[in-house]
């Protein structure tokens, strides 16, 4: 027998079952995003380490000739691809930071929508607390953390954001990128 649903609602309606359902959807959203953003990265990835190699062989070869005009040249432009190959790499960490904030948005979805369809769960406040206390042990970057307390604590969407970014300038003050 199917189930009840917005489009044809019966006595079997629910509107837990209905939230659960968009919270899947966005879990999925999410997690296919990131595997596409990931088969991307990984064909850039493997881009980039053979352009290291080939410009480390181009390296060794212009060395092994006589100095000239020419050679110095090649030399200088050697210097400024492995310079945006660098620049490049640094990128990649921050993708990787943004993996693992997508990742923590999908287990808390995830999270909520097993909270959410569990009535014994559901209207329990302490489950509530437990939940939120998970879901901020996951996170990994101080950014989230502070972004999380903000929004238990009340503040807006914009607030919450705004103190986030501070701690995440103040971080990248401290970082020396090398």
């Amino acid at each position: 027998m199917a189930r009840s649903n917005s489009k044809q609602p019966d006595l079997d309606w629910s509107q837990i079952r209905e939230t659960v359902k968009l919270l899947t959807v966005s879990v999925t959203q999410v997690e296919t995003s990131m595997k596409n953003g990931d088969a991307s990265v990984n064909t850039l990835t493997e881009s980039f380490t053979s352009l290291v190699s080939h410009m480390s062989s181009i390296d060794e070869l212009l060395n092994s000739l006589d100095s000239c005009d020419e050679k110095e040249a090649a030399l200088i432009h050697c210097v400024q691809i492995t310079e945006k190959i660098q620049t490049s790499i640094v990128a990649f960490q921050f993708y990787d930071r943004l993996q693992q904030s997508l990742s923590h948005v999908v287990e808390g979805l995830k999270g909520l929508s097993e909270l959410v369809e569990t009535p014994e769960r559901l209207y329990n406040p302490s489950e509530w607390k437990k939940f939120q206390a998970d879901m901020r042990a996951r996170f990994t970057m101080e950014s989230e953390k502070v972004m999380f307390d903000a929004i238990l604590a009340g503040k807006s969407i914009e607030e919450a954001v705004h103190l986030a970014t501070q701690v995440d300038e103040k971080i990248e003050d401290e970082i020396e990128l090398f």
